[in-house]
């Protein structure tokens, strides 16, 4: 498991451009740049995850705040981490979230940050001279699981110490361990065969054993690189002198364990085509055993080439019926598409936000939605104009009258994003409201402001005078 951190995004900055003879010339604020990506790339040249073992977390760079003069402020640079090709990136939950395949795939683990807009971009009709700017998003957060799952045509499977790196080796140029010890090979070893016109790779899986499904052994490790392959070999050693094993056994305890497999990517293995090797054929008592179980593996539907890895026998018939298995496979398969960018913009008339009672709160709610929630992270609360602004946002999308249809009363606590607040409906929110005031200040939260602007409310009231848009009752 490895844990990313994306880059956040450089706060917007407040400024107003100031020179001789012009003291008010304008905001002139710039926005903050946006933070890092962290992103998985599948590079050739790995082929392990043993780094990430090493080194599980991994965070990129953050974005730099807005500076004056509409100078914007550098975006951060994105993280690459290089993982090899066959690497499946899962929740810890399980959930598959790409499976990345193909030089230079390239996954998003974790997004960056936006940057905050500077008081420059935040100007409007009613807000000449912004007296704020908004706050750079934090960067995502994720926590992932990585497991490699060899990309190969052809998976040797069998007990430990059956011949399967002795076969790898001879069939192709790898040079993976081989010593008389079951578990030698800790680590899936891939060759590169070539037959006639056909190319293709084959793969050592180590560690299957009875109960390799349930974890026994090295076989759940181990298990999940025969998921790709398109042609499952039975590597037999006819010349075991275990007791209670001989070729029948071992391809039938076998069988169980792949039946017994779940693939994280989804098929059946059981559909899979099967050849069975007999290998060790160099010791006379294993050929005579090859031979006397020869025709029950032919009885059953299953290719059999009996085959020694020392003196090479069979080897050149075992080599072309792979090669003639890789190819009917690959003739199976649907022709490629060439890749598409699919747009998919959102509907109109979504919804973009629902309020939801607070179960942690008595009489309190909570707003759902990515745009309030990503409006509450951009505003410094402690910036009153900077809240006002925020308060508008949000009537505009219509949480105000989301939250009086719910049921919500004055005082009551509402919840966005991480922000609890006592909601005062009767603010006034929107463009009529707006007035000028000092900078950084909004004068619907300043209590005595209100108390002054409704005293003169009934002030004219009393003399018939017309009441402002700006003035309202005391809370």
């Amino acid at each position: 498991m490895i844990s990313v951190a994306a880059g956040d995004g450089g706060h917007g900055c407040t400024s107003v451009h100031r020179e001789k003879f012009m003291p008010l010339g304008g905001p002139d604020g710039g926005n903050g740049g946006r933070g890092g990506d962290v992103v998985l790339v599948v590079d050739p040249g790995v082929h392990t995850l043993l780094d990430f073992h090493f080194r599980p977390v991994a965070k990129a760079s953050n974005g730099k705040p807005g500076q004056g003069g509409n100078r914007n402020g550098a975006e951060g640079e994105d993280r690459l981490l290089r993982v090899p090709d066959g690497t499946v990136v899962l929740t810890p939950d399980g959930e598959v979230l790409t499976d990345l395949v193909g030089e230079g795939t390239r996954f998003v683990a974790a997004a960056g940050g936006r940057g905050g807009l500077g008081n420059a971009a935040l100007v409007s009709r009613t807000r000449k001279a912004p007296g704020f700017a908004l706050l750079g998003e934090p960067g995502e957060h994720r926590e992932l699981v990585l497991e490699l799952k060899s990309v190969a045509d052809v998976a040797l499977i069998g007990f430990p110490s059956a011949g399967k790196s002795s076969l790898v080796s001879v069939l192709s140029a790898a040079r993976p361990k081989i010593a008389d010890y079951p578990f030698t090979t800790l680590v899936p070893n891939l060759g590169v065969v070539t037959a006639g016109d056909t190319v293709f790779t084959v793969a050592d899986v180590p560690g299957l054993i009875p109960g390799a499904s349930q974890g026994k052994g090295l076989g759940l490790e181990f298990l999940r690189h025969i998921e790709r392959c398109a042609v499952l070999v039975h590597v037999v050693d006819c010349a075991t002198i275990e007791p209670g094993r001989d070729p029948l056994s071992d391809v039938d305890a076998l069988e169980r364990e792949l039946s017994a497999y779940t693939p994280t990517l989804g098929g059946d293995l059981a559909t899979r085509p099967r050849l069975v090797v007999l290998n060790k054929i160099d010791v006379p008592d294993a050929r005579e055993l090859a031979e006397m179980v020869r025709p029950e593996f032919a009885a059953r539907g299953l290719p059999v080439y009996c085959v020694s890895t020392v003196t090479t026998e069979g080897l050149r018939e075992l080599r072309f019926a792979l090669g003639a298995a890789v190819h009917q496979h690959r003739e199976s398969l649907p022709p490629a598409e060439p890749p598409r960018v699919v747009v998919r913009p959102a509907a109109v008339d979504e919804s973009s936000f629902n309020v939801a009672v607070d179960p942690d709160r008595p009489g309190g709610f909570v707003v759902h939605g990515a745009r309030p929630q990503r409006w509450v992270r951009q505003t410094n609360f402690d910036n009153a104009e900077a809240v006002g602004y925020l308060a508008d946002r949000l009537a505009r999308l219509g949480v105000e009258d989301a939250l009086a249809d719910a049921g919500a009363r004055p005082g009551c606590p509402v919840t966005i994003g991480e922000i609890t607040f006592d909601w005062e409906p009767a603010t006034p929110a929107g463009a009529a409201a707006v007035r000028l005031g000092g900078r950084g200040t909004d004068w619907r939260l300043d209590r005595d402001e209100r108390t002054r602007a409704a005293q003169r409310k009934a002030a004219r009231r009393a003399r018939r005078e017309p009441v402002g848009d700006d003035e309202v009752e005391p809370m």
